[in-house]
């Protein structure tokens, strides 16, 4: 039909091309056509009629509206353009109308013409450069066709842009006002017509808008953005926004809300302009009357673009960040003359936007029809919520009595029941939506609240209450009530609200992996469609747009017309029959692909609708896990049932893979506090004592309970859709789960300590050690058990992860079987370890391991993570299974493979210790220490045990050959550790230097020569260290800090592993030691009379020390007793700053007080062990001396020196015997026989 009206056009000279504009000549037309002009200026003008123009220019819209080939962006229709443009709509007001509403017919129909070239044609980058093709041609005096050179779009921009007749017309039709337009609409028969004008003016003004940002930077200065013509007369922006108040079409509504969106966006002093045409407040309640207005609709919008509540919404949501005072803070009545943050809102009393919005989410009427309403009401709050300026005020209103907002809405919103999917997807997704908003601003209520104020704290305690279980109260919080399950009123169990919240989102997900081909059976038009979809061409060119809550989905409408295009290129040679069939085909098929296209958006929508609640359901739930935790009763408990629900879920087949992530993700947060939670001082105590008992992890879960944790968690790994990402959280859960089930005392008080203390308390009754030994075991055993019934899929997976994932995954999983080593019984694990190869394939890793850059590298200091993993494993091997597992470990030769590891070769400058912290390379020193030297330190320490089986002369055995290869091929790292002032080492150092002297002294006794001069050099260290006042151990008499605590027992280690190496020279190498150094023979060796000095300074250091720890331990018995300048005098010694705060009361202070110095008596109870050890051995030493008649008759020969040392030793040696075994907490029976019976010794001696 199109077609054919056309060639009637043509066939009876009316002019699809009519004549150029008046002003150009040169240019004649080509046959002799009806000129319209004449009839509408001539003819029509005379008798101010103009029926022909009016129903030519209709037919010619209504012809273009039909045409879908936008080849050549309407240059085909420049002549109608200009003949509508230059002789119709330009002087339309000058003429005379003998019938007004055929003047508005006119315009109507002009308008409708510029619209429709607006908005089928686009405006480009290849439009960039038209206004310099223009002026060119000018200059050059071309005379091309004109519609040739022109575009009606592009002619309409220029209009709008430089201000000229279009855009002057067509604003003389909008400044007549919106109360001039109610008058004419009521009172006129030309109202509705002049009504479609202003609408049609409205809509042009926005197609402009949203055309004139791509070209404006470059078309200036000759043309401007259309909001910069706007403002040069405040006057016409503000009769745009007015135009709100006109309820009669509500298209013209949403015009005015939309121009008051765009210029929001670029105008920065909108609101400014508005208050000072005092149309400020009119406009307040205009949109504030629009909004209710619309909430009182009982009709469905399907369509959110054309409804005036939400795009209200929208701008409001939109206009929160931009700068204040901002058309958000307008509209919502804040106090813009001053700065917003100080708002005191009272929606009660002011018409605003704000009061609106509460209402209607006070109210919630009517939630199949205001459900977006709803939603985005939330969502406003929200972003109120989060913004600097706008928190404080909105907060303040919503924690108040007279709205009770959080808790109101948990009920009537957050556990509603979810509307079917079959009944009203677009409810449903709404639905979730409204309850994740709502989330997320009781998160921020307990993130953010000032809890000093009143309001803010008793809404926090409601939150709480109402989430896990406890019933509210006038004044607070019930605490009588059960705390995460309550009894309704019927007297059944019902289950907090948390949990309710998270059942609402366990249902599968919908499905957005269906393709189109599973709707279309024809393989070529599935093809044509996900040609279109996927295309890089039309990806970002209207095939896909992003919905109001930012989801990508597909446009339908765009998805329609681009299907046809491609069938129409693909199908133009058609006949007639054929096309006819092949139409028919092609329109079945594109309904059948809108309705996939249709499907798909609602799937994806409702997926990440129950995506974004449950992201809102972890955010409440680890902000109240990790911070407002403390204020509830049965925490262990409440923490446990969200671990539980977490893991429950994760692990369904309903479950998705980002779902999975952020369940997993709660679970670790919930674990940890659940560990925090064993050692936390209980917050229902009424008394001010502390005892032993809270030192000791009461609270920790049932058997029952953590088995439960560990099976969910093993099915939650196995989970059939996972990912490296997921698994890496999961196997972290996994540690820390088996970190909590380890150690049922806090990790800083040694079990020794407890025995002490828990007497009284066994006496009553109150604490069985015995029965938490045997429970710690029979959970240890059940572990084990749950694991071995899945060691096959579990290793299957954590093994593939450890040798084929990334350096992360690959680190996670080498801690996982390092944590499965630590349950084994039996060798099970390590077993199935070698079998699978896998110890085998870390070998193979270290010796193949490689670095780029220095080693320092982002992927270098990965690949180091990972070796310092398989190191840790090693480690535990040899730790967990003893002489037999290092023995394993040697058969496969780790020394050969560790030896042969690049990672040693790392460049390392200067000294181990760590000097500055901001200086970047000594940090990438610390780490290489960290992650490298330490555990390949630790390791060949542990290699070392295998050692002691060996034959004591056997130079050529095997261990210690390997170990001294290593040595000798590694010797600059050995000297650098041995050059190491220890005087002010750190504690890392001192480590290195503790494994450096054990190694050495274990194997070094059967390297027959020194050319290494390691012999010397421990040698020196003796000399060093042995003829120190007792100040070596600095934190005695001193300042007692935990890092001192610690330097004393790493000095302790050290003096210990180097008078065992001496003990072994002299008892096995027959090696003698001169009593007093002497000139003529210059050696390293330490003497006797060192020995003797350095066993003085040892019982000075064991008396103090030992003193030390019985009054702590009595401080710790009588802690209840001390008044709080004493707890605070201790908590100011032994207790870190960090950890102490002087607003605790004084039952906490107590306890931290008695937890430091419980570490500290840990530290003491450590020393006095090596310090008690190491005497005896120097004892030993001394005596072995004394019993040899080789060195008798030597020490015989020098009498004077052998008195005098005898004359030291006996003083030493009755201070010894006088060690208290109650001080120390050691059986004291063999060193205090040993003492006497070198006393005895040396007093013959001195008799002799």
């Amino acid at each position: 039909m199109k077609d054919t009206i056309w060639r009637y056009l043509e066939q009876y000279d009316l002019p699809v091309v009519v004549g150029p504009h008046a002003g150009n000549t040169g240019y004649a037309m080509d046959t002799q056509v009806y000129d319209m002009r004449f009839e509408l200026n001539e003819i029509e003008a005379r008798r101010e009629k103009y029926p022909s123009t009016i129903s030519f220019i209709n037919l010619l819209n209504t012809l273009i509206a039909e045409e879908r080939d936008a080849s050549d962006r309407g240059r085909r229709f420049i002549g109608i353009f200009r003949f509508v443009y230059d002789h119709v709509f330009g002087p339309f007001p000058q003429r005379a109308y003998a019938d007004p509403c055929e003047k508005w017919q006119l315009v109507v129909a002009c308008l409708k013409h510029f619209q429709m070239m607006l908005s089928k044609y686009d405006v480009g980058e290849e439009d960039i450069d038209a206004v310099t093709d223009q002026s060119q041609i000018t200059i050059l005096g071309q005379s091309s066709p004109i519609h040739h050179m022109q575009l009606p779009v592009i002619e309409v921009m220029k209009d709008f842009m430089s201000g000229k007749t279009l855009f002057r017309n067509l604003m003389g039709i909008i400044l007549q006002g919106v109360n001039f337009l109610i008058t004419e609409r009521t009172n006129q028969i030309y109202g509705q017509l002049l009504e479609s004008a202003v609408l049609l003016s409205l809509e042009i003004i926005i197609l402009v808008m949203e055309k004139d940002s791509v070209v404006s930077d470059f078309w200036r200065p000759l043309y401007q953005p259309l909001d910069v013509v706007l403002s040069q007369d405040h006057n016409q922006i503000v009769v745009l926004l007015e135009y709100v108040r006109y309820d009669f079409q509500p298209q013209i509504q949403l015009c005015s809300v939309k121009i008051l969106s765009i210029l929001s966006s670029r105008m920065v002093g909108l609101s400014q302009l508005l208050l000072k045409s005092n149309s400020a407040i009119g406009l307040i309640e205009d949109y504030a009357a629009c909004l209710e207005l619309r909430s009182e609709e009982c009709q469905i919008i399907e369509d959110s673009s054309v409804d005036p509540g939400v795009l209200i919404m929208q701008l409001l949501i939109d206009n929160i960040n931009r700068p204040a005072p901002n058309i958000t803070h307008l509209l919502l009545k804040f106090d813009v003359d001053s700065p917003v943050e100080r708002t005191l809102l009272q929606p009660k009393f002011h018409y605003s936007c704000l009061k609106v919005i509460l209402d209607i989410l006070d109210k919630l009427l009517k939630p199949d029809v205001n459900a977006l309403l709803h939603e985005f009401g939330f969502q406003l709050l929200y972003e109120l919520c989060v913004d600097p300026l706008t928190s404080a005020p909105i907060m303040d209103l919503l924690s108040t009595k007279k709205y009770h907002f959080f808790v109101k809405h948990l009920n009537s919103v957050g556990i509603a029941p979810l509307p079917k999917r079959t009944c009203s997807q677009a409810l449903r997704i709404s639905s979730l939506h409204q309850r994740a908003w709502l989330m997320k601003l009781l998160a921020v209520e307990l993130h953010s609240a000032e809890i000093a104020d009143p309001n803010h704290r008793e809404a926090c305690q409601n939150i709480l209450s109402e989430l896990f279980g406890q019933r509210n109260t006038e004044y607070g919080v019930d605490h009588d009530a059960s705390f995460f399950i309550t009894q309704n009123e019927t007297g059944s169990i019902s289950k907090s609200k948390v949990l309710e919240l998270l059942e609402i989102i366990q249902f599968e997900s919908p499905d957005i992996t269906l393709k189109c081909s599973q709707f279309v059976s024809n393989l070529k038009y599935s093809s044509m469609a996900e040609d279109i979809l996927t295309s890089p061409t039309t990806m970002g060119k209207g095939v896909y747009y992003h919905s109001e809550r930012g989801d990508r989905l597909i446009d339908l409408v765009s998805f329609r017309d681009k299907l046809w295009q491609k069938w129409n290129l693909n199908n133009s040679e058609l006949n007639s029959f054929g096309s006819e069939i092949e139409l028919n085909a092609i329109r079945d098929a594109i309904q059948q692909l809108l309705r996939w296209g249709w499907k798909y958006n609602k799937n994806l929508e409702e997926q990440a609708a129950q995506l974004h609640m449950l992201t809102s359901w972890s955010q409440i739930v680890e902000i109240s896990a990790s911070q407002k935790i403390s204020s509830l009763e049965n925490r262990s408990d409440i923490l446990f049932q969200l671990l539980d629900a977490s893991l429950n879920f994760s692990g369904s087949p309903d479950c998705s893979l980002r779902m999975a992530q952020m369940l997993t993700q709660v679970g670790l947060t919930c674990m940890a506090k659940l560990r925090d939670e064993r050692f936390a001082l209980p917050s229902d105590l009424t008394s001010e004592t502390i005892t032993c008992l809270h030192i000791i992890m009461t609270k920790q879960l049932s058997n029952g309970a953590c088995q439960s944790i560990l099976f969910k968690l093993i099915l939650a790994v196995l989970r059939r859709e996972s990912s490296e990402t997921l698994r890496r959280r999961q196997y972290a859960l996994l540690l820390s789960y088996f970190q909590y089930c380890r150690h049922v005392l806090d990790s800083d008080v040694r079990t020794t300590i407890l025995e002490f203390l828990s007497v009284d308390e066994q006496d009553n009754g109150d604490l069985d050690l015995e029965k938490m030994d045997k429970d710690q075991a029979e959970l240890a055993h059940a572990n084990f058990t749950i694991l071995r019934k899945e060691e096959q899929p579990i290793l299957n997976l954590v093994i593939k992860d450890a040798t084929q994932g990334s350096e992360s995954v690959k680190t996670m999983s080498l801690y996982v079987i390092d944590a499965l080593i630590c349950v084994d019984h039996e060798k099970f694990f390590l077993s199935q370890l070698q079998s699978r190869g896998f110890l085998r394939s870390c070998f193979l890793n270290m010796s193949n391991f490689s670095y780029q850059d220095g080693g320092f590298s982002l992927d270098s200091m990965h690949r180091l993570c990972t070796l310092e993993a398989e190191f840790s494993l090693l480690l535990r091997i040899c730790h967990k299974y003893g002489k037999s597992g290092s023995q394993i470990l040697f058969s496969m030769g780790s020394l050969h493979h560790i030896a042969s590891c690049k990672a040693l070769h790392l460049p390392m400058k200067g000294s181990f210790r760590r000097h500055d912290t901001r200086v970047e390379k000594n940090s990438a020193d610390l780490d290489k220490q960290q992650m490298v030297v330490a555990p390949i330190l630790r390791l060949l320490f542990s290699l070392t045990s295998l050692v002691e089986t060996s034959e004591l002369f056997e130079v050529k055995n095997k261990v210690v050959r390997e170990i001294v290869e290593f040595i000798k091929g590694h010797q600059l790292l050995f000297d650098q550790v041995l050059q190491e002032d220890i005087s002010d080492a750190d504690e890392l150092t001192m480590e290195l230097v503790n494994h450096v002297v054990g190694i050495l002294t274990k194997v070094w006794p059967y390297e027959e020569s020194d050319d290494y001069g390691f012999v010397q050099r421990l040698f020196g260290m003796m000399r060093s260290l042995w003829s120190r006042d007792p100040d070596v151990f600095t934190s005695i008499g001193s300042a007692r800090s935990e890092i001192q605590q610690k330097a004393d027992v790493s000095i302790s280690r050290l003096c210990f592993s180097l008078s065992s190496y001496i003990y072994f020279l002299v008892t096995k190498k027959s090696l003698r030691l001169q009593i007093f150094d002497h000139a003529s023979t210059a050696t390293q060796q330490p003497t006797l009379a060192s020995l003797v000095f350095f066993l003085g300074s040892l019982a000075t250091v064991l008396d103090r020390a030992a003193e030390e720890k019985y009054l702590l331990l009595n401080k710790i018995k009588d802690i209840n007793e001390l008044s709080r300048q004493e707890v605070d005098e201790i908590i100011t010694m032994y207790v870190s700053h960090g950890y102490a705060s002087s607003s605790e009361n004084i039952q906490k202070r107590r306890y931290m007080a008695m937890v430091g110095m419980c570490k500290i008596v840990g530290h003491r109870s450590r020393l006095i062990m090596l310090l008690l050890l190491l005497a005896q051995n120097l004892m030993n030493i001394i005596l072995a001396h004394f019993n040899d008649s080789n060195s008798l008759k030597a020490l015989s020969d020098a009498k004077e020196e052998l008195h005098s040392l005898c004359g030291r030793l006996i003083p030493v040696l009755e201070r010894l015997e006088l060690v208290n075994e109650d001080k120390t907490g050691h059986n004291l029976k063999v060193f205090h026989r040993l003492a006497r019976s070198l006393k005895e010794m040396s007093i013959q001696k001195l008799a002799n």
